[in-house]
């Protein structure tokens, strides 16, 4: 680092699920500020109206099962645009704390004297749930919600028995590539197979797309069409969705929008 500078500022910016108008004024303003845009994968290129002129902006995409730039080389490309004493806002779909790798890249910078802020985004969980028209909280159908990965790490899948037993509505990231697996996981796990179910695609965008079922049909999303990026809902609260559907379209259960 150049003695004479002065370590820049790295903003974890989350802008939402897709659309540019679910952006937060606060991320706005962290996004016009920034010299150096470092965007996921899954941030809408309309994101780039926030951008002010002469930013440089850096694709540097990282999704599961897909070509991308490693973690490390996310991290080591941040730090150095700080340590150069330029303005980061490295810019991320959904929120930066919800599988989004924001805690792990904010004691990276600050193990390294770099000053981080975190700008909290709309989830595509939260933007799923609006897509559908349910609460995932509900007094009569659940006391609480779980957000949880489907997507396999080293430390396995999800701990099924106790999410079954928990009792609250999920809502499983990165799970399309395992769907069935989540659907076999609960089933073993003691949850019924008529449990509704939905399945939301590019939530939050206008590209958005959901289908409604069961646990036990579960995997007929995909057969509808449905794929990567999406999340899975599961619980009491989507029943009334899935019965609105049913007595629109007799005998439907799927939903396309």
């Amino acid at each position: 680092m150049n003695p004479t500078l002065k370590p820049g500022k790295v903003w974890l910016v989350g802008v939402g699920p897709g659309s540019p108008d679910l952006v937060t004024v606060r991320a706005m303003r962290a996004l016009a500020a920034a010299e150096v845009w470092l965007v996921d994968d899954l941030v809408a290129p309309e994101m780039s109206c926030y951008a002010s002129p002469g930013t440089h902006v850096e694709w540097v995409g990282k999704r599961g099962g897909r070509c991308s730039v490693s973690q490390e080389r996310i991290q080591q490309l941040t730090l150095q645009h700080a340590l150069a004493g330029r303005i980061v806002a490295r810019v991320k779909g959904g929120d930066p704390l919800l599988f989004g790798r924001g805690g792990e890249e904010a004691a990276f910078l600050r193990g390294h004297g770099v000053a981080v802020e975190i700008v909290n985004g709309i989830s595509s969980g939260m933007a799923a749930a609006q897509a559908l028209g349910i609460a995932l909280t509900h007094r009569t159908h659940c006391h609480g919600v779980t957000f949880v990965t489907g997507h396999t790490s080293a430390h396995g899948s999800p701990d099924w028995q106790a999410l079954v037993r928990g009792g609250t509505t999920l809502v499983i990231y990165m799970g399309m590539s395992r769907i069935a697996a989540i659907r076999d996981g609960l089933l073993a796990a003691g949850m019924r197979s008529d449990m509704p179910a939905a399945v939301v695609m590019h939530a939050g965008s206008e590209q958005a797309r959901s289908w409604t079922g069961s646990l036990g049909t579960l995997a007929e999303a995909l057969a509808a069409g449905l794929a990567s990026p999406a999340v899975i809902l599961v619980g009491g609260v989507v029943a009334d969705t899935l019965q609105a559907v049913q007595a629109m379209v007799p005998g439907a259960g799927a939903l396309a929008a």
